[in-house]
C-alpha cells in the first residue's frame, strides 16, 4: 500500500494480522493490532505486594480510544510495502 491509501479507522492487513489505522502522519502511519492480545493486570494486596495477572484478551473495549488500552505501532515508509487492503494478499 502507499501512504496516501491510509486514513484513520481504516483496517488493513500484514503478515502479523489485522490492524486499524489510528493516525496518519506526514511520513508514517500509526495503528493498533486487532488480533487477540496478551494483557497484564497489576494489583497490590493488603500487604502492598504486587501481583500480575496475565491473560489473552479479545475484548473490543481494549481497542477504544484514544488513548488506547493497547500499544500503537508506527509503520514507516519501509513497512508500507508489507501492508495490504485484503487478508488474502498478506498471506502470499
Amino acid at each position: 500500500m502507499k501512504h496516501s491509501d491510509f486514513h484513520i479507522d481504516m483496517e488493513f492487513f500484514t503478515a502479523a494480522g489485522k490492524w486499524q489505522c489510528t493516525d496518519v502522519g506526514s511520513r508514517v502511519v500509526v495503528a493498533i493490532s486487532l488480533e487477540s492480545r496478551e494483557m497484564v493486570r497489576v494489583h497490590y494486596d493488603d500487604n502492598k505486594e504486587r501481583h500480575e495477572e496475565r491473560f489473552i484478551s479479545t475484548d473490543p473495549r481494549d481497542l477504544s480510544g484514544p488513548p488506547y488500552g493497547v500499544v500503537e505501532h508506527v509503520f514507516d515508509e519501509y513497512d508500507l510495502d508489507g501492508c495490504y487492503s485484503r487478508a488474502e494478499e498478506a498471506s502470499r
